[in-house]
């Protein structure tokens, strides 16, 4: 058997599943739990509870703290996870910084910058003030938006951003022509949790670093399902959340290049952070120590480096391809129902597996508390993205995401309960 013959036979959704036991949970009247909300928070294999379990049940101790055997077993799983984590990104451990999740990275980072503005450091690279311009577009999630939003506040600068195009995409080329010897930061998400919509991440960074532009990317909806090498993107710093790509809650990471992290400030300051202290004035550790005050959420990072030992061995590329199946099949039953219109790309190409749509005539609330009780898990609102729903003409959406374990089955399922739906509050013909 050849290593690709080996890898395709792993990458078995009904073997995936049996990793996944709430999946074969019975729920509403016994009715088979069908989960497509993974774009919310992903279910989490027996794999990383074992890991995480295992950290409590053998290691359990103050990471960075001690010299006896436990502390220096629990430092020695955290900083093991940070560098399985690194490899999985295509990054170097020093490069790593663990977070709560990415809106906690996100805002690391601004604060960080507006700490640099303040102390007047950081050699002018990070620095902020009346004039200079920081980009973000419509595409994104209240994460990436709102911390960049009370940094332009805190340091006078001015925000703008780039629209989306009708079908919820990032057109590259009106993009670059917002970029001005003024703009001094861009943020944008690589893939959209709404539309999904994937960015032209690539192509954007180049224009972006030839206009001496730092990029920020909001990663939390691509890491999980597809490969990203922040090496190959280019990009100057990167976040995303543990919880959405199988592992914990409670843990997430920034990736920054590590000429830049040397630049930054704190954003939190305490314990394990510290070079020196008096009672004048403190020094802080190199990163991605000087990011990490108080004890260190050891266990949570051994469960996300378990997640992403688990996904590369499925092979990120197969995850992916599979995904994309998904999603074709879910835009052809969908988009096919009289009255529902699907919010983003109507084809699988560069789009990730979030298909967000309206019903015409039914509520979101109302399909999708119709949907769970036929046991169909979706999201409804405006999943943290308000202004891009207004650019797209919707109040709220409906929302169902797919990943590694979910099957064709299940997207029929959905077609036929949203159908059911639109009979039960007389909507559709």
């Amino acid at each position: 058997m050849t290593q690709d013959d080996s890898a395709a036979r792993r990458f078995d959704v009904a073997a995936i599943r049996a990793d996944f036991p709430i999946l074969s949970r019975r729920v509403r009247g016994d009715r088979p739990l069908i989960y497509l909300d993974s774009a919310a928070t992903s279910q989490k294999p027996l794999r990383v509870l074992d890991a995480e379990r295992e950290f409590y049940l053998e290691h359990n101790a103050a990471a960075h703290r001690g010299t006896h055997l436990l502390a220096e077993e629990a430092t020695d799983a955290y900083e093991g996870a940070r560098e399985r984590v690194a490899a999985f990104l295509g990054a170097t451990p020093a490069e790593i910084v663990f977070t709560r999740n990415a809106t906690e990275a996100i805002n690391l980072l601004t604060y960080a910058i507006s700490n640099a503005t303040l102390a007047g450091s950081a050699a002018g690279r990070l620095r902020l003030g009346p004039g200079d311009e920081v980009l973000v577009t419509e595409l994104e999630h209240h994460a990436n938006l709102v911390p960049w939003q009370q940094l332009c506040e805190r340091t006078g600068a001015t925000l703008r951003w780039a629209p989306v195009t009708a079908e919820g995409r990032l057109d590259a080329d009106r993009l670059a022509h917002l970029i001005s010897p003024r703009t001094r930061f861009l943020a944008l998400t690589h893939q959209s949790n709404v539309t999904g919509a994937v960015s032209p991440l690539a192509e954007i960074v180049k224009v972006a670093h030839d206009a001496e532009v730092l990029v920020a990317v909001d990663a939390a909806q691509s890491v999980p399902h597809f490969p990203v090498d922040v090496t190959q993107l280019g990009v100057d710093f990167l976040c995303f959340s543990g919880h959405k790509m199988l592992a914990p809650y409670g843990i997430g990471v920034l990736f920054g290049r590590a000429e830049l992290l040397a630049l930054m400030p704190p954003f939190l300051t305490g314990g394990s952070m510290i070079e020196v202290v008096t009672m004048e004035r403190s020094s802080f550790l190199p990163p991605p120590q000087r990011f990490e005050p108080g004890v260190p959420p050891a266990a949570q990072a051994a469960g996300l480096a378990a997640a992403c030992d688990y996904l590369a061995e499925l092979g990120m590329a197969r995850i992916a391809a599979h995904e994309e199946e998904l999603t074709a099949h879910a835009l052809d039953t969908v988009g096919a129902l009289p009255g529902v219109r699907i919010l983003g790309p109507g084809t699988a190409k560069d789009r990730g597996s979030s298909v967000s749509f309206v019903v015409e005539g039914v509520h979101p609330h109302d399909v999708g508390q119709y949907l769970d009780d036929l046991g169909i898990a979706v999201r409804t609102g405006h999943h943290c993205a308000w202004p891009l729903h207004r650019a797209l003409g919707a109040q709220s959406s409906t929302r169902a995401s797919f990943y590694l374990y979910n099957t064709h089955e299940e997207v029929e399922a959905l077609g036929r309960g949203i159908r059911e739906a639109q009979r039960y509050f007389g909507a559709g013909t």
